[in-house]
Parts: C-alpha cells; sequence; structure tokens
C-alpha cells in the first residue's frame, strides 16, 4: 500500500484530495474517503491537498495506528460492506462508482462527531 486516509478523516470528508488524486483512486464512503491500494501510483498529490492531515504514506504511521488505519483502509477494498453482495475490489477509479454510501464496520462503530 502506498497512501492510506486516516481517521482524521472521519465526519470531515473535505474531497480536497479527491480532486488532485490523478489516477482517481480515492473512493468515498459514508464518514470517510480510502485510497484504493492496488491503483495508487504513490505520487503523494492527496497528502499535500488534505487540510486535515489525513491522506498519509503508510511508511509514515507508526505502531498501532499503523496497523488500524491500513487494515481500515485496505478493508475498503477487501471486505463485504454493509449492504453489498461483494467485496469493492478494484473497480478502476472513484469517479464513475460515486460515493459508496457506506464505510467499514470499524469506523462505522465510532462515535459520530
Amino acid at each position: 500500500m502506498a497512501y492510506v486516509i486516516t481517521d482524521a478523516c472521519v465526519d470531515i470528508l473535505d474531497r480536497a484530495c479527491t480532486e488532485e488524486c490523478p489516477v482517481d483512486c480515492i473512493y468515498e464512503g459514508d464518514r470517510k474517503m480510502y485510497i484504493n491500494p492496488v491503483e495508487c501510483i504513490d505520487c503523494g498529490a492527496c497528502e499535500q491537498a488534505c487540510p486535515t492531515g489525513a491522506a498519509l504514506a503508510d511508511r509514515m504511521l507508526a505502531g498501532t495506528d499503523a496497523q488500524w488505519n491500513t487494515a481500515d483502509n485496505a478493508g475498503f477494498f477487501t471486505e463485504v460492506l454493509q449492504g453489498r453482495e461483494t467485496p469493492l475490489g478494484t473497480p478502476g477509479g472513484a469517479t464513475h462508482l460515486g460515493a459508496v454510501g457506506v464505510d467499514t464496520e470499524t469506523v462505522a462503530a465510532l462515535p459520530r462527531t
């Protein structure tokens, strides 16, 4: 995985990162954005555009936060999300898919801010 959107994005959904991403690999859940680890080209455009500092290179995360954030970000694409029959996988771009409208179980369980 190259870049992840951390829990600093929960309930913010600024979307500035999506405008800067040259490969359209940032997907919108209900309360958080997620970067597809297969589609990401490790360019860093999202990190520079993110006003909350939520978009980070996975190598910059440490300890428990690294495990939680990388697992949650990847899980959005590999787990069967609520209301879906199959995992998202690698859809080939977020724009044509639109907002997914659900999050991983981990994010959905967080208290709303």
